[in-house]
């Protein structure tokens, strides 16, 4: 057998690589950041090359590791996989998904039940949280991200681009609209904004939407009604409390039952595409393909 790199130092490579941080990695790892700074050096030694550019308490990955990098994560990936498989034995399969938040009632929970269709004893762990997380550590099958550039050593499909358009529930337009250029018009305590977090910069704000339709009004997020997540606005304009700059993937399902109207074709892409990451060793396995394939069908054209 071709001699092998030290295992332990492979594993602390591919963490700190990922985290970005020798004191992250050590958290992850359970062990001191000398530690972790011990073994990449060893590393380091035994390929004869410089892996991380130091800077203080900062690090980069150098050409040399970013060419070794999709490899590692890739490996401790199928070992990972092969692990679980001689743990549960002859146990049922069960398909673990994780998904952001928002994503979880309104999009990916339909196409579970389709899933469910062709496998009707399926044992299945969804599992709502943000980027990024260790699939390899957490055993998850498929993680649904915000973006394509979280998980590079694993497979990626892109699902789709999402964008975002005024809705609001009939009734509420019904007491409030006031023709086609009432959106202009309304007081700024009738819209919905999405607080998305200080994780992101990339998400159309109201004021995007309107300077999109050629207005350069900028509701203040002060006045209005302000939430955590996009689901949480579709639901709150479903509710009749406001105008929601709602997510198209969202608020489909409410748009072609009625329970939502859209007041404009103009519309503004997210910063980034949603994507599916698989572990290599899990990306063809029936279940795991089966619901990429559903996600994939479901997503509208972009």
């Amino acid at each position: 057998m071709d001699r092998l790199p030290p295992l332990n130092a492979i594993k602390a490579f591919e963490v700190a690589a990922r985290a970005g941080s020798f004191t992250l990695a050590a958290s992850e790892l359970g062990v001191s950041s000398a530690a972790v700074s011990q073994q990449i050096r060893n590393l380091e030694n035994w390929f004869g090359k410089q892996l991380f550019v130091r800077t203080g308490n900062r690090i980069a990955l150098t050409d040399a590791g970013h060419a070794i990098y999709p490899q590692t994560a890739r490996a401790l990936g199928d070992i990972a996989a092969i692990g679980q498989r001689m743990l549960e034995g002859g146990l049922r399969t069960r398909l673990v998904v994780s998904v952001p938040f928002s994503l979880a009632e309104l999009w990916l929970a339909p196409r579970l039940a389709l899933l469910l269709d062709a496998f009707p004893h399926m044992a299945i762990d969804v599992r709502a949280e943000d980027d990024p997380i260790d699939l390899m550590r957490q055993n998850v099958d498929l993680r649904i991200s915000y973006g394509d550039y979280h998980y590079p050593g694993l497979r990626m499909v892109r699902l789709v681009h999402d964008d975002v358009l005024p809705v609001c529930a009939p009734e509420f337009w019904h007491r409030h609209g006031k023709g086609d250029a009432a959106l202009t018009d309304l007081h700024e305590s009738l819209f919905i904004h999405t607080n998305w977090g200080p994780n992101y910069a990339s998400h159309p704000s109201w004021a995007d939407w309107f300077a999109a339709s050629g207005s350069n009004r900028s509701p203040d997020p002060s006045q209005g009604r302000r939430v955590g997540l996009s689901s949480l606005a579709i639901a709150s304009a479903r509710l009749g409390l406001g105008i929601a700059l709602g997510q198209r993937v969202m608020a489909q399902a409410d748009l072609d039952a009625g329970r939502l109207i859209a007041l404009s074709s103009v519309s503004v892409r997210l910063g980034h595409p949603y994507c599916a990451f698989m572990p290599p060793a899990k990306a063809d396995r029936a279940d795991v393909a089966a619901l990429v394939g559903l996600l994939v069908k479901a997503a509208p054209a972009t």
